[in-house]
């Protein structure tokens, strides 16, 4: 009878193979039980460096609401999507990452919501609008230097873009449409909602007219008007010949001096 011959090489690839898995878990089980060595936060920045919340603001709000010995925690012991859940609830974080690092530090990583237009309605409220709508608190940390949207609107409500009819919803449509204009996008500094018969108008940041829109109906076309008349017609006018420029009526424009 043929005995087969032991491959003593496969025998210590196994044993090898064995070895790595043991030091392996071994290390996963060690790491679960160490303590967190830090905590480290990354706020990144809004364009020009600015940042409505600061690491030590992150930091503040992690210890108020998971202890002020987070770094003397067990990592298996940290809820890393709970920690995630809690940061997105600040109203000035658009989205958080929390994860810890083969060093076992506890990394958090902000990404902020950028303001795109400051609103201060009639009620006394003021705070800005993000992009998608979302409503963030004035900073202690840094004012946002973006388009201003003032008088006769409403109170902010969570749910204003789904309404049909809303002045809010008009006012940052007509903001977010100026942002992505190239020509009206550094020339427009304020949106104002009359108190008195509730038409929209805008105040640019040469001359002293005002622009009478309306409302946000056809805003295109509106603003195409108002593209061709300070291409056109200022030029030849100046800037401070007319105190209103009213595009409220279709295909036309009215000034007045």
């Amino acid at each position: 009878m043929n005995v087969p011959r032991l491959r003593y090489d496969r025998i210590l690839w196994v044993l090898f193979l064995l070895i790595v898995a043991a030091i392996w878990i071994r290390a996963v089980v060690a790491r679960k039980d160490a303590d967190i060595s830090r905590l480290e936060v990354e706020v990144i920045p809004l364009e020009g460096g600015n940042k409505l919340i600061t690491e030590e603001n992150v930091r503040n709000l992690l210890r108020k609401s998971f202890g002020s010995s987070i770094e003397k925690t067990q990592s298996s012991r940290l809820e890393l999507d709970r920690m995630e859940q809690k940061m997105e609830e600040d109203p000035f974080v658009h989205n958080a990452d929390v994860y810890i690092d083969q060093r076992n530090k506890l990394r958090v990583k902000i990404e902020q919501r950028a303001p795109v237009l400051r609103v201060m309605d009639t009620n006394g409220g003021n705070y800005y609008l993000d992009q998608y709508g979302k409503k963030i608190p004035v900073s202690d940390n840094y004012t946002a230097r973006v388009m201003v949207a003032t008088g006769k609107i409403p109170p902010y409500a969570p749910d204003f873009l789904e309404k049909k009819s809303n002045v809010l919803k008009d006012v940052f449509g007509i903001a977010q449409t100026i942002a992505q204009d190239d020509f009206f996008k550094h020339f427009i500094q304020q949106i104002h909602v009359s108190t008195s018969n509730g038409d929209i108008m805008m105040t640019p940041l040469i001359g002293d007219q005002v622009i009478i829109l309306g409302s946000a109906r056809k805003l295109e076309d509106k603003l195409e008007r108002l593209r061709i008349f300070y291409k056109e017609a200022i030029p030849h006018e100046g800037w401070r010949k007319y105190s209103t420029i009213n595009l409220k009526y279709s295909g036309q424009i009215v000034c007045k001096k």
